[in-house]
């Protein structure tokens, strides 16, 4: 795979798993919003379990999709053999940890990298996406 392609191809992988990301988090959003004008539960730490288990369901099932589609693009370019090898290196890859035992070939590794950047920025929307989030349910219950 050429250095432009390998560009190009990352460059659609990051605004794919990006706009997942998004769209899921944005759609956890409306969720909560409106559950907050229809459950009004008085104990709040009711309230606080049920909010945070739908973000975090959010958070992590649009982490787990993001690396399945990195896993599958590896694999459907033959840049590893089998969906487990993907799959393992799709998610040390997209989690930044790359253990470097498990490396594509010079044809992919343009690619692959572009995989640690976008699990780089869907870690850092999650983490905004639970501080405010945190940050907006818990002082209001705790006034």
């Amino acid at each position: 795979m050429s250095v432009m392609m390998q560009i190009f191809g990352g460059s659609l992988l990051l605004l794919v798993c990006l706009s997942i990301h998004i769209s899921i988090l944005l759609g956890a959003i409306t969720v909560l919003r409106h559950m907050r004008s229809r459950f009004h539960d008085p104990a709040p730490m009711r309230r606080w379990v049920l909010v945070f288990a739908i973000a975090l369901f959010a958070v992590v099932g649009s982490n787990t999709i993001e690396v399945w589609v990195l896993a599958l693009a590896i694999l459907a370019l033959g840049a590893l053999p089998t969906i487990a090898d993907a799959i393992y290196f799709a998610l040390t890859t997209y989690t930044t940890l790359g253990y470097g035992d498990l490396v594509l070939g010079d044809g992919y590794r343009i690619f692959g990298a572009f995989g640690s950047v976008s699990g780089l920025l869907a870690f850092g929307l999650s983490t905004a996406f639970l501080v405010n989030l945190f940050s907006r349910v818990v002082p209001s219950d705790l006034d």
